[in-house]
């Protein structure tokens, strides 16, 4: 392929998705990511294009959101390695909250191991994967549905969310910095996003490294609230990727990346078992894990199961969670 065919190519990959990675790029047109790299500084040299860590975006600043059917064939080995360790993170009877997303998605088919889980979710994907999970219950939001990507938004979302409490909430987005947070394209999507980080006490961001350092429009998480980033490997030449996953540990964030090698991706871990994995040091704890008991398998109302709780049953259960 001649190298105009080859930028004709990517451009027309960068339109089409909104941001791809380098890895990406190089395995469509069949060559090296040196030579990837060379041709998105020629494209963003002429202001098609801006390049970003790892991978390059339409140009502007701000990413614009992709749809769900280009998503899902963005990054899937680097999605994988992330769900995989997410996973890990997760014991039996717990309860959390997953948002919508493809990276999500691949965490909650890994989900449907773990005994006794109690899952909240807004997202049809998340809940389609757990659908047949013997020993999971999935408790839906409210909403109104929102086609792009299978997630139910808007006031019902919220309003069926208040009064939870679960141990962590597992969230992705489309941008990630360690000055603004995580940050996403969508105002009704990020407004969920922060209704299901108010109802746990840890928030876990999955997130691949062409997100490192990308920045939307509506934030979602600020830095100081994210307890965990799992992420993969960004590429040696990525100085910059680095540069950034050093920021967010510096401000409290435990970073946790899968190997270059794929070690999360070669199989799903038994719960409780922990992949093999970097975290980067921290200058000090900042929350304490904490776990609730899971209830009986089948699909109900994120407000429903608020509803059944006393405000002294609340308290008793907020007491044992301190505790632990």
């Amino acid at each position: 392929m001649f190298a105009a065919e080859r930028r004709q190519l990517i451009l027309e990959m960068v339109r089409a998705n909104g941001a791809v990675s380098l890895r990406e790029l190089a395995r469509v047109v069949q060559t090296s990511e040196v030579t990837v790299r060379r041709d998105v500084r020629a494209l963003e040299a002429e202001g098609l294009l801006d390049r970003r860590h790892g991978g390059a975006v339409l140009p502007g600043g701000f990413t614009r959101e992709s749809g769900f059917p280009q998503k899902s064939h963005l990054s899937t080995a680097e999605k994988t390695a992330i769900a995989d360790l997410a996973a890990s993170l997760v014991g039996e009877g717990e309860a959390i909250v997953v948002g919508a997303g493809t990276t999500t998605q691949e965490l909650a088919r890994r989900l449907a191991r773990v005994p006794g889980l109690t899952v909240v979710t807004n997202s049809l994907l998340v809940a389609q994967a757990l659908a047949h999970a013997n020993r999971v219950e999935v408790v839906m939001t409210g909403g109104t549905l929102r086609g792009s990507n299978y997630a139910l938004v808007g006031s019902g979302a919220e309003q069926s969310l208040q009064g939870l409490r679960v141990s962590r909430a597992f969230l992705s987005g489309s941008g990630l910095t360690a000055e603004r947070g995580l940050s996403t394209s969508n105002m009704l999507s990020a407004s969920v996003d922060r209704a299901l980080v108010q109802a746990a006490a840890e928030v876990v961001v999955l997130a691949d490294h062409t997100k490192l350092g990308a920045d939307t429009m509506f934030q979602t998480v600020p830095t100081e609230l994210i307890t965990r980033l799992v992420t993969d490997e960004p590429p040696l030449h990525d100085e910059r990727a680095a540069a950034e996953l050093q920021a967010l540990a510096d401000q409290g964030v435990e970073v946790t990346v899968a190997g270059p090698d794929g070690d999360a991706s070669a199989g799903e871990a038994p719960p409780g078992e922990r992949r093999p994995r970097r975290d980067m040091p921290l200058p000090g704890q900042r929350r304490t894990t904490t776990r609730n008991g899971g209830l009986g398998p089948q699909l109900r109302s994120a407000s429903s199961l608020s509803d059944q709780a006393s405000p002294s049953g609340e308290r008793a259960r907020v007491a044992d969670l301190r505790r632990r």
